[in-house]
């Protein structure tokens, strides 16, 4: 019998660690948290997204996601999703073969933050993704670039609770 305890930021065996635990993004959220962000495609108008977290409990959350033009206006109704904290978690845990985790420090809307930055290769795709120390949940930042090239940006604006 082994006296290790399991890494909670490993979710299986081949899985690279993720940057928060369950209960660490369960920690940093209650209800009002809204986070916006713009998605920046080339070629394309910026997009912008909120997610607002409208119930929190012990066990996950229901999100309000809406669509907004540049101007603000919402693009459709806003969408009600409800998740556990742990499918939050592993929506970064990646394949430990394909993925390069690293620190850094970037500058954002958000200000300067320490980050781990997330390298995921897929073929000829890699996604990037910046995960802030401060903000435990989502990526800060995420990039994915293909055949060398970006082919979409998301970049946190605001995060507040």
């Amino acid at each position: 019998m082994s006296d290790e305890t399991p890494d909670p930021h490993v979710l299986a065996p081949g899985r690279a660690p993720t940057p928060f635990t369950a209960d660490e993004i369960r920690s940093a959220t209650q209800v009002g948290k809204t986070i916006r962000r713009v998605i920046d495609v080339p070629g394309e108008e910026p997009a912008y997204r909120v997610t607002r977290y409208v119930a929190c409990d012990d066990t996950g959350a229901t999100l309000e996601q809406s669509m907004l033009s540049p101007d603000g206006a919402p693009l459709a109704d806003p969408e009600l999703d409800r998740v556990t904290w742990a499918e939050l978690q592993s929506h970064s845990s990646f394949p430990a073969e394909v993925t390069t985790i690293e620190p850094e420090h970037i500058v954002t809307p958000l200000g300067e933050l320490d980050c781990l930055r997330y390298t995921v290769r897929d073929g000829s795709t890699e996604r990037i993704f910046w995960f802030a120390h401060a903000f435990p949940g989502m990526p800060i930042k995420y990039l994915t670039r293909t055949d060398g090239q970006v082919v979409s940006t998301v970049t946190v604006l605001e995060s507040r609770a």
